[in-house]
């Protein structure tokens, strides 16, 4: 596709500040471990994919430079380093997966020297890396078995290439569609209050040639009930053992408002995202953010009275009886998903 959303580069952490688009396409270099922290927070970096491959990058980065004598110390640095990053956004799932990553394949060679260790980190998250860009691939050969020719897609927040190294899950299956030319039409939903849709989702199908059109989240209903969606497909940060998913709020009225319709109602992510150790969504920890995202962000002037209370879940879950199918690198999962997902993807 052309870009790559973050890599290894130079000695530091090279990624697409998002914030910048549509835009400018502006790279930073991140060079520790707070500024690191510091652009998850601020969503210069996001989508779960890229939070896997930012953890196990940012591990190496906060320990490269360790001056531990022996494993103990080596080892008390390391989960200072991951304690540190695991706090920067707690939903996305792949985020604790990639430094859950980085720890285990340091036990794993704890009889090594120290320098081995710092070149084995390095390694494991380069090998997310590779692994994502493959799997995104793998998604989008099973999503595209889903979506007919000239089918309407109706997607929401951005589950592409800047959520991921360079093809998308939920957009990797559009852009496989358009390689096997389905020449499918996309809707975008504007996806407030970030608005990931409107200046990233739209921003990056067209660079790639897909017909794409921007409406507001609560045009949905209406473009259904019209007959001119024909699939749903969104991403994922959090999958439970059962299938309820988490993803970016207003995914929920989609599924719903699919269900009302009769319209197909898809989730694409890799098998990072899946949190097997928890029985439903309801045991999925939803961020909150601030206030000014919604009440001032990306406007001239605030729009809401600077007093004003403010609710803003960044999630939400949507319950696994309203999902129609989940793509993964593995397969597509559908119902009994208790049974499926474990029968597919493993323990």
């Amino acid at each position: 596709m052309g870009i790559k959303t973050i890599e290894w580069s130079k000695g530091a952490i090279k990624l697409i500040d998002q914030t910048k688009l549509p835009g400018t396409l502006k790279y930073i270099y991140i060079k520790n471990i707070v500024l690191l922290r510091q652009a998850i927070r601020m969503m210069k970096t996001r989508g779960a994919p890229a939070l896997g491959a930012a953890a196990g990058l940012g591990v190496y980065l906060g320990i490269k430079d360790s001056k531990a004598k022996n494993f103990r110390q080596f080892k008390e640095e390391l989960d200072k380093v991951i304690k540190y990053l695991a706090a920067a956004r707690p939903t996305a799932r792949n985020l604790f997966w990639g430094l859950e990553r980085a720890r285990k394949v340091v036990l794993k060679n704890k009889g090594k020297p120290i320098r081995d260790l710092k070149k084995i980190i390095l390694t494991e998250a380069k090998e997310i890396i590779e692994e994502d860009m493959s799997a995104c691939r793998r998604i989008g050969h099973y999503g595209a078995k889903l979506i007919k020719k000239n089918d309407t897609i109706l997607t929401i927040c951005n589950a592409g290439i800047l959520a991921t190294i360079d093809y998308g899950t939920a957009l990797g299956v559009i852009y496989r569609c358009k390689e096997e030319g389905k020449s499918n039409k996309v809707y975008a939903c504007e996806t407030r209050p970030m608005l990931q849709g409107a200046r990233l989702t739209t921003w990056e199908l067209s660079r790639n040639g897909i017909d794409v059109t921007l409406i507001c989240d609560n045009m949905a209903a209406t473009l259904m009930k019209q007959g001119k969606i024909d699939r749903v497909i969104a991403g994922a940060d959090r999958i439970a053992s059962n299938g309820d998913t988490a993803n970016k709020i207003g995914t929920y009225n989609l599924a719903v408002l699919c269900n009302f319709h009769k319209i197909p109602f898809y989730i694409a992510a890799p098998v990072s995202t899946f949190d097997l150790k928890i029985k439903s969504g309801e045991e999925i920890t939803i961020e909150e953010r601030g206030s000014p995202e919604m009440t001032s962000l990306f406007f001239k002037k605030p729009i809401a009275l600077n007093n004003v209370k403010v609710f803003h879940p960044a999630f939400d879950v949507t319950p696994h009886d309203l999902i129609s199918a989940i793509i993964t690198e593995k397969g597509v999962i559908r119902h009994n998903y208790k049974k499926n997902i474990r029968r597919i993807i493993g323990k």
